[in-house]
């Protein structure tokens, strides 16, 4: 089940998942883990670095393939909460691979993300907030139902 509510300073997207609570957590918060589910359909991540600490350093890259070198996007940024296993919040802007912002992207040079867990009967409910972008951006918010299509194929393998 989904459903989705945007404002206009964020995507917001609400998903359940037939999971309990730590195993969403670690799936954010794992860097594995993480790079079995994260990004849009077609894409992986090849690199996931996480200190997951308040203050600790991010840096992803989102990988798809093409028809000469793969297309890759690069983001940093540092944890801002974490509450485990209910609340984490990170900035996020794009980088190049060593972790500099760039900010002649046509990327928001500087987000916030962030995931409420809270468990129900049914598993966990999430709720995502990616502050600093348009509510419009339906590409942001396709994006991120794709990864959470693919954060719960996920979960589910590991429960099996």
């Amino acid at each position: 089940m989904s459903e989705n509510t945007q404002s206009t300073e964020a995507v917001v997207v609400e998903r359940t998942f037939d999971a309990p609570i730590e195993l969403i957590w670690q799936l954010w918060t794992n860097p594995a883990d993480f790079q079995q589910w994260y990004g849009p359909v077609g894409f992986s991540v090849p690199v996931a670095e996480m200190d997951v600490q308040v203050g600790g350093k991010r840096l992803v890259c989102m990988e798809m393939p093409t028809d000469g070198d793969p297309m890759r996007m690069w983001t940093v940024g540092e944890f801002t909460l974490l509450e485990k296993p209910h609340r984490l919040a990170y900035t996020e802007s794009p980088s190049d691979a060593e972790g500099n912002i760039i900010t002649d992207s046509n990327m928001p040079t500087n987000t916030l993300v962030t995931v409420v867990l809270e468990t129900i009967e049914t598993g966990t409910k999430m709720t995502l907030t990616h502050a600093g972008l348009p509510a419009n951006a339906g590409g942001a918010n396709d994006g991120w139902q794709q990864a959470f299509n693919k954060l719960a194929d996920y979960a589910e393998s590991l429960a099996d």
